[in-house]
């Protein structure tokens, strides 16, 4: 059932593949948070801690995270049936 996930996506302003992420979970159905980690340096820092890397987009899908836009994994993590 969409929105039943605390999804939070941490991206910036100019990433094509953050803006793909967010209209693939909005086509869905699904609410999620943004962080804008260009702009908030401590978000930042916590995305490369949970992730270990500085590449955007990251998603974190009820504590699960996804490295870039792995709509493969997203649709796993989401129950979404093709």
């Amino acid at each position: 059932m969409p929105n039943s996930k605390k999804i939070i996506i941490y991206s910036t302003p100019t990433c094509p593949y953050c803006d793909m992420a967010k209209d693939y979970l909005k086509e869905k159905g699904f609410e999620f948070s943004i962080i804008d980690v260009a702009s908030n340096v401590d978000e930042a820092k916590k995305m490369v801690e949970k992730t270990g890397q500085m590449g955007v987009p990251v998603l974190e899908i009820d504590g699960q995270i996804v490295i870039g836009f792995d709509k493969n994994k997203i649709d796993e993590l989401l129950n979404i049936k093709q």
